[in-house]
């Protein structure tokens, strides 16, 4: 790494759709917070390399923060596989204990036909190293920005586990030629 990356890493706006569900990519964002929504553009870099997951949710929330983002696959959610689309009280209710047991080590677990959360890890790390020098905006996902404060911090996953990001929040990190910064997590 010859140069430094400053990372703008925007959790998207709140998914437009019931709570207690595991939301499928094609999700809508709610960008019915027109302030928040204003607060944290004026946040960002003028000129930046502009990024977001493939989710509906991600590009929804770039497009109302007026960045012209690029779709990068390794920055998506992690995949719930069988999982995705349902809610987690009725999966309780079908797979009980099952169910149970993959929280008690989510960052290991798979969930059918799905990925780890340490799968998704290596995902966003093959994903910063396609960024360029300067200044990136990611709109992503809160396990996204969880998996790239593991990477920056050098943390256990079942530690980055731990960080609690917020809808339309700020998370700051820096890449620096020798290693990495965090300046601010979870900002509003």
């Amino acid at each position: 790494m010859s140069a430094e990356t400053n990372l703008w890493l925007v959790r998207h706006a709140p998914v437009d759709g019931p709570r207690g569900v595991i939301h499928a990519p094609d999700a809508p964002a709610d960008l019915g917070d027109v302030a928040a929504l204003a607060a944290l553009r004026a946040k960002l870099p003028a000129k930046s390399f502009a990024v977001c997951s493939p989710a509906r949710r991600t590009r929804e929330s770039a497009l109302a923060l007026r960045l012209d983002a690029v779709e990068q696959p390794n920055f998506r959610e992690q995949d719930f596989g069988a999982w995705t689309g349902r809610r987690h009280n009725d999966l309780v209710a079908e797979l009980g204990d099952a169910y149970r047991a993959f929280w008690k080590s989510p960052a290991d677990n798979r969930p059918p036909g799905g990925e780890s959360f340490v799968d998704q890890i290596e995902r966003a790390r093959a994903g910063l190293a396609s960024l360029p020098a300067g200044d990136a905006v990611l709109v992503v996902h809160s396990g996204t920005i969880r998996a790239l404060l593991a990477i920056a911090l050098d943390l256990a996953p079942d530690g980055a586990l731990r960080f609690v990001i917020d809808p339309l929040s700020l998370t700051r990190i820096d890449r620096l030629a020798n290693g990495w910064r965090v300046l601010a997590v979870n900002q509003r």
